[in-house]
């Protein structure tokens, strides 16, 4: 309070600094492997997307039209392809009117790429027997194509400068118009996939959200305060603390170079939601204080010196409850967690600072700002919850253990399952489309099988392709799987194009053909753009291209396990040079490796709370008195989940390390003004529960009001995790205010000495 002016200034120049370097923040939306850096899986995959290619710059755009061949609406979709291929950032474009045939150059002996559709047709008659042509070739098919359903594809492969900068979205537009002129011209509706769409609408939308959160936030964290406080002065200031919070935190992720993901999208909200508590128990306080004297100078300071090792407690336990994601080993995650657990800890810095401060600056509180205290409503309710914890234990401890019981019936029911598109809103148009491609082409997630034969040219030998050719067929039976793209796949076109295009003759070489089909076939077979796709430059490796349907992690990992039987039975052997990866395998590993390493979060958490509060409080007893109350409301949490269907995934995991920072806060004030409380009145248990009560009470149920409409906002989102997110916190802190207030109180009678109740609650 000496140094109060200088407090302002630095505090002020902090957050201008802080506000500058919001500008440099980026939004960021890719899928994100949740899988440690040095998991085996994941790299190998990004050694095969060095040798194969990523792809995470390829677009798709699908229509489905029974008329596609049309003159007009062919010459319609030409246009659209000309347009979108003259668009600045636009590497290539390849759909069904770049389809080529294999043609022979007998002289050379190679094959050449004869493009069916030349632009030189006049009349309907011949774009059909083009057409005909074009849907003669079987290697196109459910590829580029899909015959049964009329469903024809466009690939554009983007400059990886423009999908990665802010100009994506520019772009975006750009190509949404020429789209838009081609649908109107013809009233077909295009569909839109891969993951420059993906990453440009959904960035938009998560910037669009996290604006809303910081909007909800602050209006319904500043409607509660009122409603507490009846004062527009502390509804002002309070917001000006959580405000100060906001910059800082935002500004720290630009110094640190970060982007705002979908995870670090919710902190500016969250620092609003978990900063107001902070004002409510300082602002609390101090009218107690002020109340009870009437000298403003030292109720603030006894705010400080009462409450503000406490409130320095309860901010470090929700730090520690977000800091132990990075125990996870995994980047978005680890980000997220220390962004988080520094924010909260500045959000302290700047309450206790600023509060204390502002208010030594302001008029004393006039009585009207102290009718709050004596409340008739709530003296009602803090003296139910005394009269309940005093003569109704037998009746609490029974609807506990009962909750319990009940509890870890709902846990058993609990899956364990994610999606790679779980948190995509289901009515988003990306989302909509990523059905469509997957209902159309059987599904749109990666798997790849790849084979290492150890030898150059090893993947052209018969065995190899006879092997490839096996697997593919006993793969049929899933109906799961696309049609494959891969070596075999090629060599059958090659033959097929040695017979002079007859679809009859789709099938792969036999021994005595082999050695003149493949020798028209490229000598560097990597470098060719198609076959690059699958064959490295030494025709050492190859790999199988699958699609497979968004079928959860744990048919996705059945479907690995009947590959792997599959290729040991093939392969035999050399089995063990056949590795079974893609998006989808490590979208299900990372999803099991997440959950498991979010229940070591969950019990470091716990264990680094009861560290914290073991330095606060001495005695082991106190330390597991603060934790039992607030593991019941978890357990109930996770059997919600198991009664509601709600599954175990990332989005629903994160929720409990969180929930129990948050919610050990109140076990906190609650035994430091107990622990008070003993040492004033003799160790009489009964009379420091009581008193314990009448002053934390208020506190306790407006801090978790505010925390649990705060959280609540969260469930507007139209991302589900998100709304997972808002929907646990807010249903697992409404019960841990009545573990707190209730059970907490009756424990401590139940062990507690001293049986008077005539100690007066006076201030200590």
């Amino acid at each position: 309070l000496r140094n109060r002016l200088l407090i302002i200034i630095a505090v002020g120049l902090v957050t201008l600094f802080m506000g500058y370097n919001i500008s440099s923040l980026k939004f960021y939306f890719a899928p994100t492997p949740l899988l440690p850096e040095n998991d085996s899986l994941l790299l190998q995959q990004r050694t095969f997307n060095t040798i194969f290619g990523k792809g995470e710059n390829l677009m798709i755009i699908g229509v489905k039209d029974s008329t596609f061949f049309e003159r007009q609406k062919f010459e319609l979709w030409l246009a659209l392809e000309d347009s979108i291929r003259a668009i600045d950032g636009v590497e290539h474009v390849f759909s069904v009117s770049d389809i080529f045939a294999l043609g022979k150059d007998t002289e050379n002996k190679v094959f050449t790429f004869d493009k069916v559709f030349k632009r030189e047709w006049t009349t309907q008659n011949e774009l059909d027997s083009l057409k005909s042509i074009a849907l003669s070739l079987p290697f196109y098919n459910q590829l580029l194509y899909n015959k049964d359903e009329n469903v024809y594809l466009m690939m554009i492969s983007i400059k990886y400068e423009v999908i990665s900068s802010k100009g994506r979205v520019e772009f975006m537009d750009n190509l949404m118009d020429k789209a838009e002129t081609y649908q109107k011209a013809t009233g077909n509706e295009l569909r839109y996939s891969g993951l420059p769409y993906i990453r440009t609408t959904v960035g938009e939308l998560i910037e669009s959200e996290m604006y809303m959160f910081i909007a909800l936030a602050i209006a319904i964290t500043a409607i509660l305060i009122f409603l507490l406080f009846r004062s527009f002065r502390i509804v002002l200031f309070s917001m000006l603390v959580v405000a100060t919070s906001v910059v800082w935190g935002l500004g720290l992720m630009a110094l640190m170079g970060y982007q705002i993901t979908l995870l670090t999208a919710v902190i500016p909200p969250l620092i609003i939601v978990i900063g107001v508590p902070n004002c409510i128990y300082l602002i609390n306080k101090y009218h107690h204080e002020y109340s009870i004297h009437g000298n403003k100078v030292k109720a603030l300071q006894r705010v400080i010196q009462k409450i503000g090792s406490a409130t320095f407690l309860t901010n470090l336990t929700t730090a520690a409850g977000f800091g132990t994601f990075m125990f996870t080993g995994i980047a978005i995650l680890k980000e997220f967690g220390l962004i988080a657990a520094i924010d909260i800890m500045g959000v302290f810095l700047i309450s206790i600072l600023l509060i204390p401060t502002i208010f030594s600056f302001l008029p004393p509180p006039e009585p009207r700002h102290l009718q709050h205290l004596e409340s008739l409503r709530l003296k009602n309710v803090i003296t139910r919850v005394i009269t309940t914890t005093l003569y109704r234990r037998r009746m609490v401890f029974t609807i506990a253990i009962a909750l319990v019981v009940l509890g870890v019936f709902g846990l058993l029911k609990v899956e364990s399952k994610g999606y790679m598109v779980d948190d995509i809103p289901k009515n988003h148009p990306a989302y909509i489309d990523l059905k469509f491609f997957e209902k159309n082409f059987s599904g749109v997630m990666p798997l790849e099988i790849v084979i290492n034969t150890k030898k150059p040219k090893g993947v052209m030998q018969e065995a190899t392709l006879n092997r490839i050719n096996r697997l593919q067929n006993k793969l049929t039976e899933y109906d799961e799987l696309s049609r494959p793209l891969s070596i075999a796949e090629a060599a059958k076109f090659a033959r097929q194009g040695y017979y002079n295009g007859n679809p009859s003759q789709y099938k792969l070489p036999s021994g005595f053909e082999r050695g003149f089909v493949m020798a028209y076939l490229p000598k560097q077979m990597g470098n060719n753009e198609l076959l690059g796709r699958f064959v490295d430059t030494t025709a050492s490796v190859t790999r199988i291209i699958y699609n497979v349907a968004d079928v959860g992690s744990i048919r996705i990992s059945e479907i690995k396990q009947s590959i792997r039987a599959e290729v040991d039975s093939i392969f035999g052997n050399q089995s063990n040079h056949v590795t079974i990866a893609g998006g989808s395998i490590i979208s299900a590993k990372g999803n099991d490796y997440l959950v498991r390493s979010l229940f070591i979060s969950l019990l470091a958490a716990i264990g680094i709370i009861s560290l914290f509060m073991a330095g606060m409080f001495k005695k082991p007893r106190m330390v597991f008195l603060s934790i039992l109350p607030n593991l019941i409301p978890l357990l109930l949490t996770a059997a919600a989940m198991g009664y509601w269907g709600i599954s175990l995934k990332p989005s629903t995991v994160i929720v409990f390390s969180i929930a129990f920072g948050i919610s050990v806060d109140n076990s906190i004030h609650f035994l430091a003004k107990y622990r008070q409380e003993l040492i004033r009145t003799n160790n009489n248990s009964k009379a420091s529960v009581i008193c314990a009560i009448r002053e934390t009470g208020v506190s306790m149920i407006y801090t978790s009001v505010v925390l649990f409409f705060g959280f609540g906002i969260f469930m507007a989102s139209k991302f589900g995790g998100t709304v997972s997110l808002g929907l646990l916190v807010s249903l697992t802190l409404l019960v841990a205010l009545f573990s707190n207030l209730i059970l907490l109180p009756s424990i401590l009678l139940k062990i507690g000495r001293g049986n008077s109740m005539e100690s007066e609650c006076i201030d200590t």
